[in-house]
């Protein structure tokens, strides 16, 4: 079974190669991995920290990489005498946070094969490992097993579906035994590693309402965008893709309605903006081009950039989260920790926190513009209604926050660092005995 589960990464590795010819993200994940051995030993020998021992963190994209930020941070002042690696499968990852000042290195990850896995692990020698949420790179982990390097898995979700706990996933479930310790989000992620004889499981939340509560415990100011929403109620569709405006551009374009709309699509490529603006007929401004007098007149905001999302929610009075009706919704605790009333489309099923919203009454699944304009609506106009909304969202956050806390927690106790090692002073990095 192994044999063809590394056949399929290197039919993938072809059918990316293939598709970089005339895709750009694509092309940013082959050019990206190109030479990635020798620039990353270059790095780790001529580098200033060397002799110091690795952490290396993984995630898949974006996404995942704002959900293991906590827990960076937090290893970074407990653990000062180590230093952090962090890899991205995905461009989208990669490009964002390749300059992310708090890891010492940042570089893509090795596609998947046998080969690429032992000259990546012997390189690095990390001392401990850790995976976000999943990504589950099945000849890393054995070579990680091999070499008894602790393997963790932080904020680990798992559902019935999975291939993990079906009938033909017998190879896989055996591959986790590679993994040291699981830190699920849910019991019922807890109770399905039991079921397959993995006991080595913590429930310890989702890190990522820590990183949200930290941006909304300190709030970026944007000028520009404050002056754009003047006091008007805001509507704020986030990581929309085309599905998602389909429903939202008629409320866009209702005269009746009393917002203005900052849309920050999910792919924010230049052909992508364009399309988006022909589509609204509407005054409109792209934030790049955003200043003090078209902010002014403009009744739509395009946000072309990346990175800034997160924090433009305290300005929103309703939020739509994109996603809902392909693979499932992005982030919906970035508005919600600001207390922002949530829409999203109908597959939103995968994701506890927004179940247990919609049931609170907080979050709403739609599938039509007229399902959406009645609540936004209310909304609008019963500030107690809102309110009511609002309190239950900033609720939720603050009771599901600690996860990181927790993380952290089992960790030491685990006894998976050297003994000693947690906020010591740096050491002489050439010193013999750091390259124990």
């Amino acid at each position: 079974m192994r044999i063809l589960y590394t056949l399929s990464i290197y039919i993938y590795v072809t059918i990316i190669r293939v598709a970089a010819l005339f895709n750009h993200k694509a092309r940013l994940w082959v050019n990206g991995r190109k030479n990635i051995f020798s620039r990353l030993k270059a790095k780790l020998k001529t580098d200033a920290h060397q002799g110091y021992r690795i952490i290396w963190i993984h995630c898949s994209s974006l996404g995942e990489f704002e959900q293991g930020r906590p827990v960076i941070e937090k290893m970074k002042k407990t653990f000062p005498r180590f230093r952090i690696l962090l890899t991205f499968f995905s461009p989208s990852g990669y490009e964002i946070r390749k300059n992310y000042d708090l890891a010492d290195w940042v570089f893509y990850l090795p596609p998947d094969t046998p080969v690429n896995a032992r000259k990546f692990v012997h390189l690095v020698n990390p001392i401990i490992v850790f995976f976000v949420k999943y990504d589950y790179w099945f000849n890393y982990l054995h070579e990680l097993k091999s070499k008894n390097i602790p393997v963790l898995v932080i904020s680990a979700v798992f559902r019935p579906g999975q291939y993990f706990f079906q009938w033909y996933g017998e190879w896989f479930r055996k591959q986790l035994n590679a993994i040291t310790w699981f830190f699920v989000q849910n019991e019922i992620s807890y109770s399905l590693l039991k079921s397959i004889g993995s006991h080595n499981a913590s429930i310890t939340g989702d890190t990522r309402f820590d990183r949200v509560a930290d941006i909304a415990a300190v709030k970026k100011e944007f000028p520009f965008v404050k002056e754009f929403c003047g006091k008007q109620n805001v509507f704020i569709a986030g990581s929309t893709w085309k599905e998602d405006e389909d429903i939202l551009i008629p409320l866009i374009l209702d005269k009746s309605a009393r917002v203005k709309f900052i849309i920050a699509p999910h792919d924010t490529s230049d052909g992508r903006i364009k399309e988006l603006t022909r589509r609204i007929n509407k005054p409109i401004v792209r934030y790049s081009d955003l200043t003090a007098e078209n902010s002014i007149t403009a009744d739509i905001l395009l946000i072309d950039t990346v990175g800034i999302l997160a924090h433009l929610y305290q300005y929103a009075r309703v939020a739509y989260i994109g996603g809902g009706f392909g693979a499932g919704i992005h982030n919906i605790q970035e508005p919600i920790t600001f207390g922002v009333p949530v829409f999203f489309g109908p597959r939103y099923h995968k994701f506890r926190e927004a179940t247990d919203l919609i049931s609170q009454g907080a979050a709403f699944s739609v599938k039509t513009t007229a399902e959406m304009t009645g609540p936004v609506s209310k909304l609008i106009s019963d500030q107690e209604y809102y309110t009511k909304l609002s309190v239950i969202c900033r609720n939720y956050v603050e009771m599901n926050k600690g996860s990181t806390e927790k993380t952290l927690d089992v960790i030491i106790n685990l006894g998976l660092f050297p003994a000693g090692q947690e906020n010591n002073s740096k050491p002489d990095p050439f010193r013999s005995d750091n390259n124990t």
